[in-house]
């Protein structure tokens, strides 16, 4: 019979009516037609030349299943398939679903060498948090190794900053919890990249190019050969020493890759490996190296290279680097080395804080505008330090995001989100009153409450609030009610200034207010980065004793990191 003119039979009808059942009953009256059909072909594999006419009639089914759902209830279901086919209520084993990152391929324990390699123009920002987690935590899960590496060969268009060199281990060893198992400066290496750039020649596929940037660009564009291309070994090396002993001065050569300007992609046409540095005026701000070289490695080259040298088998990176992994690729082939395993990210974007990049907060802070990687405004890992997000947060984030080439947004209330988890169950709870007013105790109270430091852990002890003095301190926007709730104390009725003790028990629903007392109330300031602004708010605080760097909740406003013992730095809410 021909599919066109097939007809399900009865009992097959039913077999679309109770599958659709099956599934409204395990996702709560949710069920979906592409999840029965999947199912079904799985087991009928004589109904899949059938698909255009199934389709519809599972559409119908589930549609009824879950309407039946919603009007009767998900027992409704099971009763049905209880009489006609019961072996469809056993618990289907489901495949366990894999938490984390997705599985490296071609790994083997102990022999997994990953590698994070920022250009050292700055310190480490939210952004390269990513590479560090991701790389870091399957160096843990494959008991490999994790290797930072300075990619720090360009000392023109972004020059590095001296400070980063220190700065960046620090930073990676916060946030991952162990050091990276090796450190390589890229600048301390160039004698290999020169090596790996002289075998290229010698094995004739590479060359040195005299033509201009415009006149090779015209050459890739027309997919025609440049005539440098055509240089025989001798000399090709003869232009090499030229290039190197000063001869050539930027813009004069570079060294290209072989490959084939007949390439449907045109940034892999020949593309280039080395080229001149002015040195003279832009020397390194490493002493070590400064104006010691003049040819440097782009970074392609300096990467595919280091690569090889230290034996990294798996490299993570962002999907706009996929050309990098076919230009080194084609690399590898000509050295006949084989291309680490490649997994690659899409972008993940911040709503809060849009398009963001080292070079540019390098060049706001140079300028004044903000104070330094620490700010409190700036996606740094430092920045985000100073403000109380935790590394554990950090990591958090990452991993639930995993490994997708799918463009994400997300809002940083995500990254809050971590946080709280992280820090909440250790955070002390303190007041901290904007506008604070004072206020006048009327009636008969206690000379002292203690409430406790945390509302889940007893432990951690009690705050004692001193009443002697029968005065307290209220944010002033809480007296627009009279009827309010001192929290942990008792009910009280405003009149103008003072505040007339009610009830110890909470009898009513009037607002839960935070206060201080007298005896216990200092002048302190709340710091809050805010639409590209930091302010100060004044008020008054809980006196404590927590060290700097401690972090606590403060009563109905949110989280914030100890500065000092009168000093707060807002976190989130």
């Amino acid at each position: 019979m021909s599919p066109m003119t097939w007809t399900p039979d009865d009992e097959t009808l039913a077999a679309f009516r109770h599958l659709a059942l099956q599934n409204a009953i395990e996702y709560e009256g949710k069920a979906a037609p592409g999840s029965v059909i999947g199912r079904l072909m799985g087991t009928r594999s004589d109904l899949r030349p059938h698909g255009k006419i199934i389709s519809p009639l599972i559409a119908k089914a589930v549609v009824d299943a879950n309407k039946m759902a919603a009007e009767q209830g998900i027992a409704a279901l099971q009763a049905i398939l209880e009489k006609e086919a019961p072996h469809l209520l056993e618990k289907r084993e489901k495949k366990e679903r894999r938490e984390g990152l997705p599985e490296l391929k071609n790994a083997s324990k102990g022999k997994v060498v990953l590698r994070f390699a920022p250009n050292p123009n700055g310190p480490l920002s939210f952004g390269h948090a990513r590479g560090i987690v991701i790389n870091g935590k399957y160096a843990q899960e494959w008991d490999g190794e994790l290797i930072l590496r300075f990619d720090d060969t360009d000392t023109v268009v972004k020059p590095p900053l001296p400070m980063a060199y220190d700065q960046i281990p620090e930073e990676a060893e916060w946030l991952l919890g162990f050091k990276p198992h090796r450190i390589v400066i890229a600048s301390d290496r160039i004698p290999h990249y020169y090596t790996y750039a002289e075998r290229m020649l010698q094995r004739n596929f590479g060359y040195v190019c005299q033509c201009s940037g415009e006149a090779f660009k015209e050459f890739r564009v027309s997919k025609t050969e440049c005539p440098c291309r055509n240089n025989d070994v001798d000399a090709n090396l003869e232009l090499w020493s030229k290039m190197l002993d000063g001869t050539f001065v930027p813009g004069d050569a570079v060294v290209r890759v072989k490959t084939s300007m007949q390439l449907k992609n045109p940034a892999l046409r020949d593309w280039p490996a080395l080229r001149i540095q002015n040195t003279s005026e832009h020397p390194h701000p490493r002493k070590e190296v400064g104006s010691k070289y003049r040819v440097w490695p782009l970074l392609d080259f300096q990467s595919a290279v280091e690569d090889h040298l230290q034996g990294v088998t798996h490299i993570i990176r962002g999907k706009d680097l996929m050309d990098s992994t076919r230009k080194q690729t084609l690399l590898y082939e000509h050295f006949g080395w084989d291309y680490p395993e490649t997994m690659y990210w899409g972008r993940v974007k911040v709503h809060e804080w849009g398009g963001f990049s080292t070079s540019q907060m390098r060049r706001d802070i140079e300028s004044g505008l903000f104070s330094g990687w620490d700010d409190l405004r700036l996606p740094t890992l430092t920045g985000l330090r100073s403000r109380g997000i935790t590394a554990e947060a950090l990591r958090n984030f990452w991993i639930e995001l995993g490994v997708t080439q799918k463009d994400i947004s997300v809002p940083l209330a995500t990254l809050f989100s971590h946080n709280i988890k992280s820090i909440d169950d250790d955070a002390p709870r303190l007041s901290f009153l904007r506008n604070p007013t004072k206020l006048s105790l009327k009636g008969q109270h206690p000379q002292s409450i203690s409430v406790d430091v945390h509302p889940n852990h007893a432990s951690m002890g009690e705050r004692k609030f001193d009443l002697a003095k029968g005065e307290i301190w209220v944010e002033a926007n809480d007296m627009k009610n009279d009827e309010i709730r001192l929290k942990g104390f008792a009910n009280v009725s405003l009149k103008g200034r003072e505040a007339y003790l009610g009830s110890i028990e909470r009898d009513d629903r009037r607002p839960i207010i935070h206060w201080l007392s007298e005896s216990n109330a200092v002048d302190a300031e709340l710091l809050l980065a805010e639409d590209g602004e930091i302010r100060t708010i004044q008020g008054k605080i809980e006196n404590h004793t927590y060290p700097p760097g401690t972090m606590v909740q403060i009563e109905r406003i949110g989280y914030a990191k100890v500065i000092d013992s009168t000093t707060l730095v807002f976190t989130h809410d």
